[in-house]
């Protein structure tokens, strides 16, 4: 057997396409339509006020074409056997169908908390399929932090959690940001219970002003920007001093594109600290925290991957397939992480940690 055959693969991130109908089995009937009537509301406030009346995006500008009509895209047995296609151990799986974004009181009234543990509930069966394989990132809501502690204890008590998704933009929704001190019982919880939070890539509300902006057929200059935003969650994160007073969190930015990092805590984050502004929460320079506590994922991205590797080195990176977005490499992940990581001069121990070894410590495998 060649060596591309023998690499063992988790990825870190990896999408699923839950349908209504999924998600409303996990519902009493008498709340189809509270979840129906939420799903109205929002796509009448993304058509006009987001969008601004212009036409939405299609599907197919966001996913691979092969990739997203293979039945691992929808069913559980279907994305046990994409991966086997693609030999891929294990995959970390972020809903397309965002429930956080759906399931809050100003869409649903006072039914919101139960229809979104029904929706986590969904994705707790979908797992339940191969809770050793199928890592689904658990969402969480930051609008009310008591109901989010008892999410995270009964998910991890009940369904194995490994990891949970949060928006990496609290202020966007009118919150405050994760220094506050009204979190501090849910990351010490999430802390307790060894679960990693995940802060996947997603638009700020101010980024659909582009949207509107953008003269482009299919909205390309729109659709290239959302990473630049997760510079202000990871500096929430690191300069309040909010991963110093937890020292055993672990946060993992979900698709922000690696070759920025470096330059981002080189030249402006770790000489900035100690030259003219204030710190107080922080013991360590911020490259230390980011290499003690958190990490990123990457698909495809051999200059960038080469970069960050010699910065910060093989323990906060975590290979991703992205599946099926359209920079997926399904279904040949193990002849391109491998030459991957010979582009970027990536030992082969090494590689190891990135392609699997990170990941199987993260979420506890």
């Amino acid at each position: 057997m060649s060596v591309v055959a023998k690499e063992k693969l988790v990825s870190a991130d990896s999408h699923v396409y839950f349908t209504n109908e999924w998600v409303k089995e996990r519902l009493r009937k008498d709340l189809h339509p509270v979840w129906d009537g939420a799903l109205a509301k929002a796509d009448g406030y993304a058509a006009k006020v987001l969008r601004g009346g212009q036409p939405q995006l299609h599907l197919e500008d966001f996913v691979d074409p092969s990739a997203s009509q293979d039945p691992g895209y929808k069913t559980p047995a279907g994305k046990i056997a994409a991966m086997d296609r693609d030999g891929v151990h294990a995959e970390v799986i972020f809903p397309e169908l965002g429930g956080a974004r759906i399931c809050n009181q100003a869409l649903m009234g006072g039914d919101w908390k139960e229809v979104f543990s029904g929706y986590n509930q969904g994705m707790a069966d979908f797992a339940s399929h191969n809770p050793d394989r199928l890592l689904c990132a658990y969402q969480l809501p930051l609008a009310d932090v008591d109901f989010a502690v008892k999410e995270v204890e009964r998910l991890a008590k009940n369904h194995r959690a490994r990891c949970v998704q949060i928006t990496p933009f609290p202020a966007d929704s009118g919150l405050p940001d994760v220094h506050d001190a009204r979190y501090n019982r849910l990351w010490a919880t999430i802390q307790d219970a060894g679960l990693t939070i995940m802060n996947h890539l997603e638009m700020k509300t101010e980024g659909w002003d582009i949207f509107r902006r953008d003269p482009t057929p299919q909205k390309g200059i729109f659709t290239a920007l959302p990473w630049a935003p997760l510079a202000e969650s990871m500096c929430f994160w690191i300069l309040t001093g909010t991963l110093e007073r937890f020292p055993k969190l672990r946060v993992i930015m979900v698709e922000p594109g690696l070759g920025w990092l470096p330059w981002f805590f080189e030249a402006v984050l770790d000489p900035r600290m100690g030259l003219h502004y204030e710190f107080p929460g922080m013991k360590m320079k911020p490259s230390d925290y980011f290499r003690r506590q958190m990490g990123a994922t990457f698909m495809y991205e051999p200059v960038g991957l080469k970069s960050f590797y010699e910065y910060f080195g093989a323990d906060c990176a975590y290979w991703s397939t992205d599946f099926p977005h359209p920079a997926t490499c399904w279904p040949n992940s193990q002849a391109q992480v491998v030459s991957q990581c010979k582009e970027a001069g990536i030992s082969d121990a090494d590689r190891k940690k990135i392609v699997s070894g990170n990941a199987l410590k993260a979420f506890a495998l």
